[in-house]
């Protein structure tokens, strides 16, 4: 017969820690999409736009970009169809794979990026980075690195 193991609850200091970093998470995203609503962005689009932006020809193949932005394809579906309404992306069948699709950036979604990445930033440093020494963002990438990577590992055996 299986014994239960006690559940190790959190401590006081530890619970602290992880409530912090809830609080931290939510504030900030919900601040930082509040700054791109002027452009009539999301978090999502900026991501998307990003991840185009700073790829090879401004293109992704969709399941990439899914990966990349931790969506399932049918979401993002969804969200490239709203953007491509907004003139931002374009879909274009992939020629080595009849059955992939590529997301492509169009030249007002580059403009559209390079008109707001400016103002991300800057609401990125007033919310964030400015808030925090360098020696402290310094300690805080490398406490948060090993915990990112266990989680894209965990990802990965999905």
């Amino acid at each position: 017969m299986e014994t239960e193991t006690a559940t190790p609850w959190l401590t006081d200091a530890e619970q602290c820690a992880w409530r912090t970093h809830l609080d931290v998470s939510r504030l900030l995203m919900h601040q930082l999409e509040k700054d791109l609503q002027p452009f009539g962005l999301t978090n999502n689009d900026y991501e998307i736009l990003v991840n185009l932006s700073e790829a090879a020809d401004l293109r992704m193949r969709m399941s990439d970009l899914a990966t990349s932005t931790l969506q399932s394809k049918s979401r993002l579906s969804h969200q490239i169809t709203r953007m491509e309404n907004a003139g931002l992306v374009r879909r274009e069948n992939c020629e080595s794979d009849r059955r992939g699709l590529y997301a492509v950036l169009t030249d007002h979604g580059l403009a559209t990026m390079q008109k707001v990445a400016p103002h991300h930033v800057d609401s990125v440093r007033r919310h964030f980075i400015d808030l925090i020494d360098a020696d402290t963002l310094q300690q805080l990438r490398a406490t948060l690195h090993p915990v990112a990577e266990h989680l894209r590992e965990q990802r990965g055996r999905v």
